[in-house]
């Protein structure tokens, strides 16, 4: 049976552990996070938060490179007064080299005594279960120790397995925490509350009053310094297995008996395990690779990607995709779900559409346009909530045009919304497992994804190329107008 990590404020000192302390993604969003709970005194006041590294540095010299590579990412008045200073009191540097088992006695050496230890494996996945081992063979875990898991976990289903098996070796399920930084966002939390929280949408969310389901996670950004990872990975693992399916169970789930961890859980795990498998003539109809070549982006010239550095000139991993899902199940019966992912995309934006089906009869016959009402649920740049509906433009005539009722969450509430790394990372030290996915949630996206991976290998094609500062190639569009949709922006 699976244990459940109850939520705590703990009373003994804690230890932030952070493997990969001085890489791209503990400089961008880990200690920053860490540094805006320590400005709100969100941090135990006991807590220490250990960066570890290869690099030969001292403490000194690694301070110096947070001075220099931490402060832009984070907004200079908040680091006013001698809180700055008291946050780097809290850090320390470990020179580590996580394969190595020895190197592990000067992390034990740096733990404070009788601590609560949080590991966060901010590494490549490949890492991760003999960074387990080591710290087992170390003594430094114990029933208190949760230790982070950064996605993408796994390459496919069985990689998957292995490491949950071996992390599962020396922690128990409760203080696992696989992250997705998408489930700390406030928009996708304010979902729950949406739906669960009011009673106007309930009796719709359903079919055949909805139509269909979009989800963008749109980027347009290249791959960058990634290049070498990213093309082994492609975007259907990189982003497709984790977040996009879990943004779909959040839309797509069963009122939860209660808000524990398990009982939200379970129903997210329904939702996974009720998509329609794939074969390979649905993954040659229902799916669409993309490629992105040169083109402008953000206002720039944009090389396309076989000219990335780390890139091969032949690479046939995807940069973009779009798919039509299906959920088997009365609720979502016969409503198309549109997954789309992609960089090098014409903006950033992460938004879920809902469109409501069509009225069964047109009265306003002046209007050029069929009436629609779509829900939209912007998560990034910015996080709105708008409800498209149709009024009567001004003047004589019955013609309609959508307006949209705002939901303003930022002058509703003034307290503070907190970035999704610091909130999720206050849930891990808490020991609130709610946000972040069990083991066989895991292993049921990979179940449902691995099937798509075997139909492109079978089909053997490539993917079709698209301009940077696109939206990704024409047939997308198609794969929408199948169902007479279209992506919210062609609409």
């Amino acid at each position: 049976m699976l244990k459940t990590a109850h939520a705590q404020t703990p009373s003994a000192p804690l230890d932030l552990v952070i493997f990969g302390g001085a890489g791209d993604l503990s400089v961008r969003k880990l200690l920053p996070a860490l540094y805006m709970a320590h400005l709100h005194n969100n941090l135990p006041a006991s807590t220490r938060i250990h960066a570890l590294g290869r690099q030969p540095w001292d403490r000194e010299v690694f301070l110096g490179f947070v001075q220099e590579k931490v402060t832009p990412f984070i907004a200079a008045a908040a680091r006013e007064g001698d809180t700055w200073q008291r946050f780097l009191d809290r850090l320390n540097y470990v020179c580590l080299d996580a394969t190595q088992s020895a190197d592990y006695q000067a992390l034990g050496q740096a733990l404070q005594n009788g601590s609560d230890r949080v590991y966060y494996l901010a590494t490549a996945p490949t890492l991760f279960t003999e960074i387990c081992a080591h710290l087992a063979s170390a003594d430094l875990i114990d029933a208190t120790s949760r230790v982070v898991l950064e996605k993408p976990l796994g390459h496919d289903l069985a990689s998957a397995q292995a490491i949950n098996d071996e992390v599962g070796r020396y922690f128990q399920e409760s203080q696992i925490f696989r992250i997705d930084h998408y489930l700390g966002k406030e928009t996708v939390q304010n979902l729950m509350v949406l739906r669960f929280g009011n009673t106007i949408f309930e009796p719709l969310w359903r079919s055949p009053y909805i139509k269909s389901v979009q989800i963008t996670v749109a980027e347009s950004v290249g791959v960058g310094s990634r290049a070498g990872f990213y093309d082994g990975t492609g975007a259907l693992r990189d982003m497709v297995q984790n977040h996009l399916l879990q943004l779909l169970c959040i839309v797509a789930m069963e009122p939860p008996v209660s808000l524990d961890p398990d009982a939200v859980r379970d129903e997210k795990l329904k939702v996974l395990r009720s998509l329609r498998p794939m074969t390979v003539a649905d993954v040659a109809r229902d799916t669409v690779r993309g490629q992105y070549g040169a083109g402008a982006s953000n206002g720039e010239s944009a090389i396309g990607y076989l000219k990335e550095d780390n890139v091969p000139g032949d690479s046939g991993t995807e940069t973009f995709v779009a798919l039509r899902a299906h959920i088997n199940n009365w609720r979502w019966a016969n409503v198309p779900i549109f997954l789309r992912t992609g960089k090098r995309m014409a903006e950033r934006r992460s938004e879920i559409v809902i469109e409501f089906a069509d009225l069964p009869y047109r009265l306003f016959t002046d209007s050029p346009r069929q009436s629609v009402n779509r829900l939209m649920i912007r998560l990034q740049p910015e996080e709105h909530v708008q409800l498209q509906m149709m009024a009567k433009e001004p003047g004589s005539g019955m013609r309609l045009r959508p307006v949209n009722l705002n939901l303003d969450l930022e002058s509703a509430f003034t307290e503070r919304r907190a970035e999704a790394y610091e909130r999720l990372l206050m849930d891990v030290i808490k020991g609130r497992l709610t946000h972040f996915m069990r083991r066989d949630e895991l292993e049921a996206a990979w179940t449902w994804v691995d099937p798509i991976l075997e139909g492109w290998a079978q089909l053997n094609e490539k993917p079709k190329t698209y301009t940077a500062g696109s939206w990704g190639p024409a047939a997308s569009s198609a794969l929408m107008a199948r169902e007479d949709s279209a992506w919210v922006e062609e609409a």
